[in-house]
């Protein structure tokens, strides 16, 4: 599945040349001018790494990114800081507050791509990864195949790109929203009662001898892969 990538920046020919090289590159791409705005954005959903301007209207990107580093739920989220700063002592307080890395303005686009994905492939190998695991649970991208305590699980479309971003992100609690947004994109609309419906479909061809779940309901939250499944099959 594609990474998702929120730009923060206020300069609209940059984030269209940056959205426009990055979904190039295979990314979806989110953009917001202001970081006020991005704060909020970032509180309802969590995209895999933020490219954020130094100076923005509202909210300066250097706060935005102290917020962010004390929030429980941001405190790993990769962060390239951008700006026009290129002074070394500023350089110093951009990664002193939590950036894990500062591009100065104006830059390499090939360059920058090349840092974008090599903090992804540190921040989350599982991006990357051929195998994907949980308890007894094998997802082989190559193949696209999925395997339970070494049988085959056959699985539609839907189903595979459900377990597939639930095996990326193990553990964590996704809202109906958040899945429809990450599983099924942006840009379609469909009821959040398809999720559960779906979800059904999964637990049913993951588990049809009465197996353990592997997919805990949190009332009220949402869904996720339950780390007790995990421990109970090791």
């Amino acid at each position: 599945m594609a990474a998702r990538i929120l730009v923060v920046e206020d300069e609209e020919a940059l984030t269209t040349l940056l959205r426009y090289n990055l979904e190039a590159e295979g990314y979806e791409v989110d953009a917001v001018a202001r970081g006020d705005e991005a704060d909020t954005w970032l509180k309802e959903r969590i995209p895999d790494l933020v490219v954020l301007d130094w100076m923005l209207p509202g909210l300066s990107g250097i706060e935005l990114c102290r917020r962010l580093r004390a929030r429980p739920e941001t405190r790993q989220l990769p962060i390239i800081m951008l700006t026009a700063r290129g002074e070394e002592s500023e350089r110093v307080r951009g990664l002193a507050t939590g950036a894990d890395d500062y591009v100065v303005k104006p830059f390499s686009v090939p360059e920058f791509l090349a840092r974008l994905k090599s903090l992804l492939r540190r921040a989350s190998p599982e991006r990357v990864a051929t195998i994907l695991s949980f308890g007894d649970i094998e997802l082989d991208r190559d193949k696209h195949r999925v395997r339970r305590s070494g049988r085959q699980v056959d699985l539609g479309p839907t189903e595979y790109r459900l377990l597939e971003f639930f095996l990326e992100h193990p553990g964590r609690v996704f809202s109906r929203e958040q899945l429809l947004d990450s599983v099924w994109g942006r840009d379609i609309y469909i009821d959040e009662r398809t999720v559960d419906v779906h979800i059904g479909r999964l637990r049913k061809l993951l588990n049809p001898d009465g197996e353990p779940d592997p997919i805990r309901t949190v009332r009220g939250a949402g869904y996720a892969l339950d780390e007790q499944f995990a421990k109970a099959a090791e």
